[in-house]
């Protein structure tokens, strides 16, 4: 088989990785404002995923320039590693859908991608440089969540202090129609740009380098050039809100009612509204962070604001395992994945 061929078929495969990560992550966008029945799960996902398509043409890319060429050494990416990357991350997504646990995609993407460099030419293949803001930013991005939507909510609640309680629901109704978008902008924006990043990464290591990249200097977006080309860009934004169409229900009631019940149109507005400036944040910077943890943080801090308890923190600690046991375990299926594609597949590539 030509391996123009088998580059066709990891393209598809990292679209369908796309499809799976808004699949996956469609609980996160839309958990909120269906708990807080603003709108119905079907108006939410369209809602959700309008919006995920729409960042297409709003932010630059260079969260996929930093996942295609600043974390792992492009001399040691070949198509078998890209290869080995995709199916660690979708296994990890399917195997925690199945769970109902809100892991991050970002992470299953990043840690699987790495596993497969490393089984390949070992861990010298490792960009530490290029690490450090993601790996402190995926720590960070659920504290800084957790504290905007404390922020958010305790400045709500006190600007609000003398309106009639149905008259602020009414309000806020309105106003999470919003944030639940700014929040889906957001998603959409930085987890599609994880899969462009990969695709960029797999044309390279094919020698197809031309193909990923844009025909001119780029279109200006809110927050710098598309330097991609536009197949990819809007191959991988609709692919993302596909995927959010079709919904991940399992993890809905632990995004928007384990771990803070009885949540209200106020405190959904509040915690959105904490995910989204989070997540625009790391987008401004070029860093990928796990959008899961930002409205999980948010959602944490928001219910902090009527006390510890709350909050159910267990739940925050089985995230927080999840988001610990997520790296080795996309790292081994992705290091798995490499073996498999370059023994059983590579001596069938021409």
């Amino acid at each position: 088989m030509p391996i123009l061929y088998f580059v066709i078929v990891l393209v598809a495969v990292a679209l369908i990785f796309d499809f799976f990560n808004g699949f996956h992550d469609a609980a996160n966008s839309v958990a909120t404002v269906v708990t807080t029945r603003v709108l119905s799960p079907v108006q939410a996902v369209l809602w959700a995923a309008f919006f995920n398509f729409v960042a297409a043409f709003l932010f630059g890319t260079g969260v996929a320039q930093t996942i295609s060429n600043k974390l792992i050494d492009p001399k040691a990416v070949d198509v078998y590693v890209i290869c080995g990357g995709l199916i660690g991350a979708i296994a990890w997504d399917i195997i925690t859908w199945l769970m109902a646990l809100p892991t991050s995609s970002s992470h299953a993407i990043i840690s699987g991608y790495a596993g497969a460099a490393i089984a390949k030419a070992g861990f010298s293949v490792i960009l530490l440089k290029g690490w450090v803001p993601v790996i402190v930013f995926l720590i960070i991005s659920p504290v800084i969540g957790m504290i905007l939507g404390w922020l958010i909510m305790t400045m709500v609640g006190w600007m609000m202090r003398k309106t009639e309680r149905y008259k602020a629901e009414k309000r806020f109704r309105h106003l999470q129609l919003l944030s639940a978008g700014l929040y889906s902008l957001g998603h959409g924006t930085n987890d599609a740009q994880k899969t462009m990043g990969i695709i960029v990464a797999l044309l390279a290591a094919a020698g197809h380098e031309q193909w990923g990249k844009a025909s001119h200097s780029g279109f200006q977006g809110l927050a710098g050039k598309h330097e991609i080309a536009w197949w990819i860009i809007l191959s991988c934004h609709a692919a993302m809100a596909l995927g959010t169409m079709a919904g991940g229900w399992r993890i809905v009631k632990t995004i928007g009612s384990r771990i803070t019940p009885h949540l209200r149109p106020v405190g959904g507005f509040s915690a959105e509204l904490a995910a989204a400036t989070t997540i625009g944040l790391a987008t401004l910077a070029s860093v990928p962070i796990s959008t899961t943890h930002a409205i999980g943080g948010a959602v944490s801090g928001v219910g902090a604001t009527r006390g510890w308890h709350a909050v159910r923190w267990i739940w925050g600690e089985k995230i927080v395992i999840a988001w610990v046991v997520t790296f080795p375990a996309a790292a081994l299926i992705g290091a798995g994945g490499y073996a498999l594609a370059h023994f059983a597949i590579q001596p069938f590539i021409q």
